[in-house]
């Protein structure tokens, strides 16, 4: 008799010929690549990937809080998972030990659907739940895979809602490193501190006594050294040169010496460094 594979009755016949087991620590990462592939919405970047998998490898040790069961293709690695995580509750009579279940993920790579592996791997990890005294379960569900969850006597109510509350800005872990993003140069010259640089000589006659130059804008400062700002994208010596050729009309040589350099911080009235 020939069996229609796409049919509840064709799929609990090739369930027969696969195994489901329980997931280690080792298949975190497998875990989390088909969670990132096939529910979210947004697949993760490599750093949200290896993060994941670093604190799923954790919560699959057996003191750990996640429960999980795989089938793995011919050629190794998981291909369908079913991911539950585990949390007290205030004790009630239908559930008096006081813990409660989530159906964090179901996933199944698309090469491999249809044959029952969702079933599979949904049913034995309710079952193992089951047998911790877990009687309390939620999950959220698609409409395509609401048949197979009432199949395992999972009941749905239309009272309630699920609702999503999303902070302002994304929370990081203290030590999570930032992301690296590339942005268009000017972007990010945009980001960066704003800053005024002067520049300025010293220069001292036969004698060794040092030039300076009569201001005629400054009478709290009268006397200064030669130089002034540097334009954009001009270099230190080549705005000091400029400078001192503006002011006394004399060419400096190279190579220049650095003497000294001051830095001062941002003030009311002058709001760059």
């Amino acid at each position: 008799m020939h069996t229609d594979p796409t049919s509840p009755h064709g799929e609990r016949r090739a369930a027969e010929k696969f195994l489901v087991r329980a997931a280690a620590p080792q298949d975190a990462a497998a875990i989390i690549q088909l969670r990132s592939a096939y529910i979210l919405s947004t697949p993760l970047s490599a750093q949200w990937i290896r993060r994941c998998a670093d604190e799923l490898a954790v919560r699959l040790m057996p003191d750990g809080d996640a429960r999980a069961f795989v089938i793995d293709s011919p050629t190794g690695g998981p291909v369908a998972c079913a991911l539950g995580l585990i949390h007290p509750v205030l004790a009630a009579p239908s559930y008096p030990h006081g813990l409660a279940a989530r159906v964090q993920m179901v996933a199944t790579h698309p090469e491999y659907r249809r044959r029952g592996y969702a079933r599979a791997v949904v049913g034995k990890l309710v079952d193992h739940l089951a047998d911790e005294h877990i009687t309390l379960f939620e999950l959220h569900t698609s409409a395509e895979a609401a048949p197979l969850y009432r199949e395992l006597g999972f009941s749905g109510s239309p009272a309630l809602m699920r609702m999503t509350r999303h902070s302002k800005c994304a929370v990081a872990a203290h030590d999570a490193q930032p992301e690296e993003t590339w942005v268009p140069p000017e972007q990010y010259a945009q980001s960066l501190p704003k800053a005024v640089a002067f520049v300025c000589l010293y220069v001292t006659d036969e004698e060794d006594r040092p030039l300076q130059l009569h201001s005629v804008y400054s009478p709290s400062h009268p006397w200064h050294m030669i130089g002034g700002a540097m334009d954009l994208g001009e270099r230190p010596w080549d705005a000091a040169v400029r400078e001192c050729r503006e002011e006394t009309g004399m060419s400096v040589k190279g190579p220049p010496r650095l003497l000294a350099t001051v830095y001062g911080q941002p003030r009311a009235q002058r709001p760059y460094r």
